[in-house]
């Protein structure tokens, strides 16, 4: 257990400053807030909540500040431990300028982290190694939501997936709701930006070249068969398509098959996040089935 005597000393300013007006530094966090071109900028974004700062963390995410609330009421104990043995600089906000760093749906937050962007790029993935378990990469076309991209992000995740591609001007994935939304995967999963199709197909190429077969699969309510019915044991990239107008001529025909998830019900389709998770599923089902037979 963390000693209070720890966390007082933060507070008796050794490591730490304190900040009770709103000043530059402020300012630009502010900004990180909610606007895009601030973070692309500086290459900073906010992370906030207990599961993604921690999960920043255990990742050894390139972290900048730590900003934590003072006065009452008292941190929680993972606040305290997390300041403690923070290796990076802490600063003491009081709770007026806290609430202004946090999104209006969480209220106040006990800390905030500032976080380095990752630069990627695609045109050097290279994932999985021929013999090995096959990749799967998970493309996302035009994203409207930040919120749906965080989500399909933590599905990547929780099935396995090696990474995510967001390909057109689509959702920033250091959107603070993205970043909530995708409880801490944001820092367990590489998300890479593309222009358009070219290069996706580029990173196929890339793979069928060095030995592992590799197809592109759209999820289409018009698919040409049921995504339970399409072999997924061989490296995959699935491709999503924009919440509203769906998978794009373009992307339709830069797919090499084109599936569709049965419905019963009255809905026509599934929103992007579920489709990807449904058919994210069953990339996974299938191989856990191949690897027992």
């Amino acid at each position: 257990m963390t000693s209070p005597d720890s966390y007082r000393a933060r507070q008796g300013h050794t490591g730490a400053r304190r900040v009770s007006t709103r000043t530059a530094s402020v300012q630009v966090w502010q900004a990180y807030l909610t606007n895009r071109a601030t973070r692309n900028r500086d290459g900073r974004f906010l992370v906030q909540g207990v599961r993604p700062i921690t999960q920043a963390v255990e990742h050894g995410w390139p972290l900048e500040t730590l900003l934590y609330r003072l006065g009452a009421p008292e941190l929680s104990s993972w606040a305290r431990r997390l300041l403690d043995t923070a290796e990076v600089p802490c600063v003491g906000l009081v709770p007026e300028l806290m609430a202004e760093l946090g999104e209006k749906s969480t209220g106040t937050p006990e800390v905030v982290a500032v976080a380095h962007a990752r630069g990627t790029d695609l045109a050097s993935f290279e994932p999985g190694e021929p013999g090995e378990a096959p990749p799967v990469v998970v493309v996302f076309d035009r994203p409207n939501s930040p919120g749906n991209l965080g989500t399909l992000i933590r599905s990547a995740d929780a099935f396995g997936a090696t990474a995510v591609v967001v390909t057109g001007h689509g959702a920033d994935h250091y959107d603070p709701q993205a970043v909530r939304a995708s409880t801490g995967s944001l820092f367990a999963v590489p998300v890479f930006r593309a222009a358009g199709a070219a290069q996706v197909l580029a990173l196929r190429d890339r793979q069928i070249a060095r030995g592992i077969p590799t197809r592109v699969v759209g999820t289409d309510e018009n698919g040409t068969h049921a995504v339970f019915d399409h072999d997924f044991t061989e490296s995959t990239i699935l491709v999503v398509g924009n919440e509203t107008g769906g998978m794009s001529a373009a992307w339709q025909a830069a797919c090499d098959d084109l599936v569709s998830i049965p419905m019963g019900g009255s809905a026509s389709s599934l929103g992007a996040p579920s489709a990807g998770a449904v058919a994210l599923y069953e990339i996974s089902r299938q191989r856990r089935t191949f690897a027992k037979r």
